[in-house]
């Protein structure tokens, strides 16, 4: 974004977007928390906040493209 500043020089200024997520930052946890003994749960789950995500998205997919199909093959 640019903007005229007191002196009429012309000045950009940028803003940073980004960071660590939610479930990255309990997927670390969990991981840290493994690693050093104080859960007992199996890797399935400690790792559980990066693929439960992915599993949720892939079920949406596949529902929409199943509700696309049914729409296509009743209204064709």
């Amino acid at each position: 974004m640019e903007y005229m500043n007191k002196t009429n020089k012309t000045t950009t200024s940028t803003k940073q977007v980004g960071g660590i997520s939610f479930t990255s930052l309990l997927a670390i946890l969990f991981i840290g928390l493994k690693l050093t003994g104080v859960i007992n749960w199996s890797w399935l789950w400690v790792l559980s906040p990066i693929w439960i995500p992915i599993a949720i998205v892939l079920a949406l997919v596949i529902i929409l493209f199943a509700f696309s199909m049914l729409i296509d093959f009743f209204f064709k």
